[in-house]
């Protein structure tokens, strides 16, 4: 089982971005999803999770960015509106998938995108 990540890249403030995570192998299915981030010299802090159609934010990012999921896909999706410079960050997605070897869930965590949000 493993987590891909794609849509990080440059842009200015103000503008929008959108950050997608498959999910792949041996996936029996995927429970809850979630966005992280971690900027340089500070913590992984959560971004936004999403279990079935149940959705939470951090204050920071309330009303500019949208988590949704395609269950059919395993993935899930980051809108993210006005950007601004402090969301700059590494951008990890996390899942809890029960494998099609395993009678429990387990946690697996993306590799990173970068977002860089100019001023």
């Amino acid at each position: 089982v493993q987590l891909q990540a794609s849509g990080g890249g440059l842009v200015q403030a103000g503008g929008s971005l959108r950050l997608a995570c498959t999910a792949s192998g041996s996936v029996l299915f995927v429970n809850g999803m979630a966005w992280y981030r971690q900027a340089p010299g500070k913590k992984r802090t959560l971004v936004a999770d999403i279990r079935g159609s149940t959705t939470d934010y951090a204050d920071s990012v309330k009303g500019r960015f949208t988590i949704s999921r395609n269950d059919a896909l395993d993935t899930v999706y980051l809108q993210m509106n006005s950007l601004k410079p402090e969301d700059t960050a590494i951008y990890y997605c996390y899942a809890d998938i029960r494998p099609e070897y395993s009678d429990f869930d387990e946690g697996y965590w993306g590799p990173g995108t970068q977002v860089t949000v100019s001023s």
